[in-house]
């Protein structure tokens, strides 16, 4: 058995516990590379976890077109989530359109509203959230654990794909024929918000297109980061 399989079995794994043990389960897709690798394990294996992604307004094409295509390969629905447009009405009245170039504290307070009540209301009733978030990402993400109980959720997280590699994860995507976002085929190895993501160059860590104004350690929008510690990063 290959390296790759172990790894894959791990997650079907730690998926079936998911579903067993916490339902209501539901699966946070931010449609990039690591999540498309989970949509595709999560509908071979345990298709009875909800799927949900989060629409803040300011999306790549790329990433719609993404979302449009999921809808014929994939049985399980993608519930879409957006922001609630009083709130960005009164943020871009306040800041501009752009005003999170200004400060780390708009722009955390623009990822707030788009990204993280938005979530809220996505996981409301649930037992479960599963996430693609993979520890070399970011060094905001070196002390995350496999399974931990969200304390500011008030459920139960996992994270299947902490240990993957990059290249593990495009592996399984070439194994499988996984469908992905094509911004990745120009040097976009996360992708978020339009304005907010931009691509990289060879050797540069593969964090460093998103916010890339600001220093690594702010590097979260609020959605796997605690209040407290996105307070002391402000």
């Amino acid at each position: 058995m290959s390296e790759l399989q172990q790894k894959v079995d791990q997650v079907i794994a730690v998926l079936a516990e998911a579903a067993r043990d916490y339902a209501p389960t539901t699966f946070a897709n931010s449609l990039g590379a690591e999540d498309m690798v989970l949509t595709d394990l999560i509908a071979r294996h345990q298709p009875d976890i909800e799927m949900f992604s989060l629409d803040t307004g300011r999306l790549p094409q790329e990433t719609y077109d993404l979302m449009q295509v999921l809808r014929t390969r994939y049985p399980m629905p993608l519930h879409i989530y957006f922001p609630a447009a009083a709130h960005v009405e009164e943020y871009v009245a306040k800041n501009g359109v752009n005003g999170f170039y200004d400060s780390v504290e708009n722009r955390k307070t623009c990822c707030h509203i788009r990204k993280v009540e938005p979530l809220q209301r996505a996981l409301a009733g649930k037992g479960a959230w599963i996430t693609g978030i993979r520890r070399e990402q970011a060094v905001t993400r070196s002390t995350v654990e496999l399974s931990a109980f969200d304390a500011e959720h008030k459920l139960q997280k996992f994270n299947p794909l902490l240990e993957w590699t990059n290249a593990d994860v495009w592996a399984y995507i070439k194994q499988h024929d996984v469908p992905y976002n094509k911004l990745h085929d120009h040097f976009y190895p996360s992708i978020g918000c339009a304005p907010c993501t931009r691509a990289v160059t060879p050797g540069e860590d593969i964090r460093s297109g998103r916010w890339w104004w600001e220093d690594p350690q702010n590097k979260e929008c609020g959605l796997h980061v605690g209040k407290s510690m996105l307070l002391k990063q402000v």
